[in-house]
C-alpha cells in the first residue's frame, strides 16, 4: 500500500519592485492526503527538490543554455535510467558512506559501472546470424 501526500505552496505578490528573477512570496502551504495515512508532519518538498537539483547538476541535459540536450525522448529516458542506477547503486554517498541501495538492504556490495554494463549486455538480444558473404562482381565497363 502506498502512503502519499501532496504539499502545495501558495504564493502571493512579490514584495517591493519586481526584478528579473524576483521570487514571489510564499504565503502559505496546503498539505493534502492522497493515499494511505501519511504523517502530515513529514510531508515536505525538500527531498524531491534536492533530488531535482542533484540531477540537474549531474546531467547537463537538464540545464538550459547548453547543447548537451537529448534530441530524442527515448535517448533522454535511457540517460535518466542510467543516472538513476548510478546514483542508487554505484555512487558512494558521503552521509551514508555507502550507496542508497546498500543502505536500504537491496544490495550487499557497491556496484561498478562494469556491473551496470554487464546487466545491459545480459538484457540485449543476441545479434541475428548473418548470411554468408558474397563478393560483388565488378561492373563491366
Amino acid at each position: 500500500m502506498w502512503i502519499y501526500a501532496q504539499l502545495v505552496k501558495l504564493y502571493g505578490d512579490t514584495p517591493g519592485p519586481a526584478g528579473r528573477y524576483s521570487p514571489a512570496e510564499c504565503t502559505g502551504i496546503r498539505k493534502t492526503r492522497i493515499e494511505g495515512r501519511p504523517d502530515k508532519a513529514h510531508v515536505s518538498t525538500s527531498y524531491v527538490e534536492r533530488q531535482n537539483l542533484t540531477m540537474r547538476m549531474s546531467m547537463r541535459r537538464f540545464t538550459r543554455l547548453t547543447n548537451g540536450f537529448s534530441k530524442k525522448a527515448e535517448n533522454h529516458a535511457h540517460m535518466v535510467a542510467l543516472y538513476t542506477v548510478w546514483y542508487n547503486f554505484v555512487r558512494t554517498h558521503k552521509t551514508l558512506r555507502c550507496s542508497p541501495a546498500m543502505a536500504a538492504g537491496i544490495s550487499k556490495t557497491l556496484w561498478s559501472m562494469e556491473d551496470v554494463v554487464a546487466l545491459i549486455d545480459a538484457r540485449e538480444e543476441p545479434a541475428a546470424k548473418r548470411g554468408s558473404y558474397k563478393p560483388r562482381q565488378p561492373k563491366a565497363a
